[in-house]
């Protein structure tokens, strides 16, 4: 008949998975959805890998490996004595001579600042080092054994959050004295109450999970499931919180320091340094303000980093 309507063989395959005259043939996709998931894959993956090689973070890791090249063999950058000048060439502007200039006595500002960077990061690794290893024990003690102890813990807790961490590290180092090792450890003591609520909040996530339990099923004690299963599974908000703490931990070393609780001049430090320039901010700007820029860039890269460890931590849970 004329009204005969001609079906095409690719409409009958579809009418065909349908399963039905009247349901909805599946659109753009030929009646297949397999292969779209390795596609998906395939892209958060590729999403992964792009959010690591940015520009900005790549910039920051390359600050953070030239500060501790700085550290580790100052030599390398620059083979000009720290603490000898030349009186005919003080208060030199920066140039190619003397790439952050000269300060009263002649001496070389960016050979101080690169000497300086090896007291400075030994604080910060100290501070960091201390405020970590003594808040995860607190966090992980009171959120693991809960009870009692939770609460007197957290209570103490509590109390060193209510101090600004400045002020806590100023009356500590205020107690014991000048140097570099002291004001490290104020600077300690004041970290330890985040990393004791970070840790803390992570093993309340994890403490009741499956493979806790089977550990203590299988007679483990509980500071075996404490070291072996709670503590792995929690590190990377405390991995990203140390990155975070060491810029803070670099600004307060650095504030003390210029306050005079820190080493003595002419040791380089960069607080020392900022501190020893600031009565010449008129005629000699670049004492302050190139050291203040270094501790400048070494603390947003410390956080631009620690930044990408919370995104990438985040996203494996």
């Amino acid at each position: 008949m004329s009204d005969t309507v001609t079906v095409s063989a690719a409409e009958e395959g579809n009418v065909g998975a349908s399963g039905a005259a009247g349901a909805e043939p599946t659109r753009g996709t030929g009646g297949r959805s397999g292969p779209r998931e390795p596609k998906v894959r395939r892209r958060a993956g590729s999403g992964a890998v792009a959010a690591f090689l940015r520009p900005g973070l790549i910039l920051s890791v390359l600050v953070i490996l030239v500060v501790i090249g700085w550290a580790l063999v100052p030599t390398w950058f620059t083979s000009v004595d720290p603490l000898t000048g030349v009186p005919t060439e003080k208060f030199t502007p920066p140039g190619a001579a003397h790439w952050f200039g000269t300060d009263e006595t002649g001496r070389d500002l960016y050979a101080r600042t690169v000497h300086g960077a090896g007291l400075s990061l030994q604080a910060t690794v100290i501070a960091v080092a201390i405020a970590m290893f003594v808040g995860t024990t607190i966090g992980m003690v009171s959120g693991f054994v809960g009870g009692v102890v939770d609460d007197v813990l957290m209570r103490v807790v509590d109390v060193l959050l209510a101090i600004p961490g400045l002020l806590l590290s100023l009356m500590i180092v205020a107690a014991l004295g000048f140097g570099t090792t002291k004001v490290a450890i104020a600077v300690g003591v004041a970290g330890i109450a985040s990393f004791a609520r970070v840790a803390r909040g992570e093993v309340l996530r994890v403490r009741n999970a499956p493979y806790v339990e089977a550990a203590f099923a299988s007679g483990v004690r509980w500071p075996g499931v404490l070291g072996r299963h709670v503590l792995p599974n929690s590190a990377g908000p405390l991995v990203s919180l140390a990155t975070l703490d060491f810029g803070t931990a670099i600004l307060s070393v650095s504030a003390l320091s210029f306050l005079g609780y820190g080493e003595m001049p002419p040791t380089p430090e960069w607080g020392v340094l900022i501190s020893d320039g600031r009565n010449y901010l008129a005629s000699a700007w670049w004492l302050t303000t190139l050291p203040g820029l270094v501790i400048v860039a070494v603390v947003l890269a410390f956080n631009r980093i620690s930044r990408a460890l919370s995104a990438w931590s985040g996203g494996q849970r």
